[in-house]
């Protein structure tokens, strides 16, 4: 049975009912992060500990969320990040994704390693939306996926950073993560349990990294695939390949994966228009810093040079306005919308937008802040680090 849309108030609710409807491998992809899961925590509980300053007696009736990210207008300064395996939350997960995004009128981000390909979702949207790129060793294989994203007018390449080395998980090694799914007995077992999600599976033939089979030569089956794909992370990654990438790509660049101050200057320095501030949701290095915590310290140490946007625990329209009130331009969600597409598929991609906006939207009335752009007023002292006239400045 469906679920009523009034028994779903928060993110936590789509995700437990994704937790219901995905497999448990790609469930547990999701949500997960590397060794102890420690930094994955500490990404929402820092959020969490943030307070906020509530105002009373303000004309709060012509309020918005309109703003810019990357210099696309958006509908409120949120994006769908860039997430691997999003089709094997719901059959064509990333074009459903895409779809809603498009409706709702903020960017969309395709992951190299997803399971619809740049072609598929150019052909289901109007609205040019970005693709994520990783550094690998085969530049030829980089430069026809450049050229790709090119071809379907993606407005942007996210180009990731954080990914010379993957940093363990340890419930994908225990589940024998795969694509499709081993014909395993215990995956057997699981997939029994999951009719809904089987059923949309014998619907599509996408079941497998797309952007990749039959672009690259002596892919023939999983193992290979999967070999190709594990060796493929550049350790030799330096800043010279990121100038590399900015000279083939002449629309916007967005750097993610950083974290420090020092990278972000030198990330700034390479003629990126954004960077994220990002550790991986967790996934990489367990024992990072929370992004929340990094937030402002980063925003300092560009300036104006390049815009900062921000991910990391994002459950809430509430930590959308806590990462713009310390200085974020934008804010990239991934499992929050992960949680609605396993839940409900395309329509609770949607739902998971509209409960951000309603939240963030009443937390904006309830601290008296009437324009996204004034964010840092929503705060109950002033972000550390972060320039008053970067806090106020109003997104051009």
């Amino acid at each position: 049975m469906a679920p009523r849309r009034a028994s779903i108030t928060s993110i936590e609710d789509l995700r437990r009912l994704a937790e219901r409807r995905v497999p448990r491998m790609f469930y547990d992809y999701v949500d997960c992060g590397s060794w102890t899961e420690g930094t994955y925590r500490a990404n929402s509980e820092d959020l969490a500990k943030i307070p906020l300053r509530q105002r009373v007696g303000v004309d709060i009736s012509k309020r918005t969320l309109a703003s810019r990210m990357v210099g696309e207008a958006v509908t409120m300064p949120v994006a769908l990040a860039p997430t691997g395996l999003a089709g094997m939350q719901w059959a064509d997960g990333e074009i459903l994704a895409a779809r809603a995004a498009e409706r709702f009128g903020v960017p969309f981000a395709l992951s190299t390693v997803s399971v619809c390909s740049i072609e598929d979702v150019a052909a289901h949207t109007t609205r040019p939306f970005w693709f994520q790129l990783y550094m690998m060793k085969d530049r030829a294989f980089m430069e026809r996926l450049i050229g790709r994203a090119r071809d379907a007018n993606c407005s942007a390449l996210v180009l990731t950073l954080d990914l010379q080395v993957q940093g363990q998980r340890h419930k994908d090694i225990k589940n024998g993560l795969s694509t499709p799914p081993k014909p395993t007995l215990r995956n057997l077992v699981n997939l029994a349990t999951k009719p809904r999600w089987c059923l949309g599976m014998l619907g599509t033939r996408r079941h497998t990294f797309r952007n990749i089979v039959g672009h690259v030569s002596g892919i023939e089956d999983v193992s290979s695939l999967a070999h190709w794909v594990s060796g493929q992370f550049d350790q030799s990654l330096s800043w010279e390949d990121v100038r590399w990438v900015r000279k083939l790509w002449d629309r916007k660049l967005i750097l993610k994966g950083i974290l420090d101050p020092e990278d972000a200057r030198m990330a700034a320095s390479t003629g990126a228009d954004a960077i994220v501030v990002s550790n991986h949701g967790g996934r990489q290095l367990d024992g990072a810093p929370s992004t929340i915590s990094m937030l402002p310290a980063v925003v300092e140490a560009v300036g104006d040079r390049t815009e900062v946007l921000f991910d990391g625990g994002v459950r809430s329209g509430q930590d959308v306005l806590k990462a713009l009130a310390h200085g974020a331009q934008g804010v990239l969600v991934g499992r929050a919308f992960l949680y609605g597409l396993g839940a409900m598929g395309e329509e609770g991609v949607t739902y998971c937008l509209e409960l951000l906006q309603k939240e963030l939207d009443l937390t904006m009335a309830l601290c008296g802040v009437t324009d996204i752009a004034n964010a840092a007023h929503a705060l109950l002292a002033p972000a550390q680090n972060v320039p008053p006239e970067r806090q106020f400045a109003r997104r051009a």
